[in-house]
């Protein structure tokens, strides 16, 4: 899960970091205030990345995606990229546990050496 899930985080960093520039020019806020959010945002993709083992990482990375598709408000392309990232997310969750259950079953029957 861990593979997959980072993937989808390391994807959102450049998202973001795109998102950030494209705010910058096409709205009202603040340069400083864009680039607080979307610095603290790239931050917290890279850093979730080694937290996804640990308890409430998983949850910390749903929490990005939801800010990613609140994001369209400032920069209305991305609440379409935020579905695809949150579903992404989704299917990286989803179809990781299962890869993560079958090398677990794997490994319990794969023949002890010695």
């Amino acid at each position: 899960m861990r593979t997959l899930c980072a993937g989808t985080l390391i994807g959102e960093f450049f998202v973001i970091g795109f998102a950030g520039l494209v705010a910058m020019q096409m709205s009202a806020v603040p340069t400083a205030t864009v680039w607080t959010v979307s610095g603290t945002a790239m931050l917290l993709s890279v850093l979730l990345c080694g937290m996804l083992t640990r308890p409430g990482g998983v949850q910390l990375g749903w929490l990005l995606q939801f800010a990613l598709i609140a994001s369209g408000f400032v920069v209305p392309t991305m609440f379409f990229l935020g579905a695809v990232f949150a579903a992404l997310w989704w299917a990286s969750v989803h179809f990781g546990r299962k890869i993560d259950e079958a090398k677990a079953r794997w490994a319990a029957e794969a023949p002890t050496a010695g």
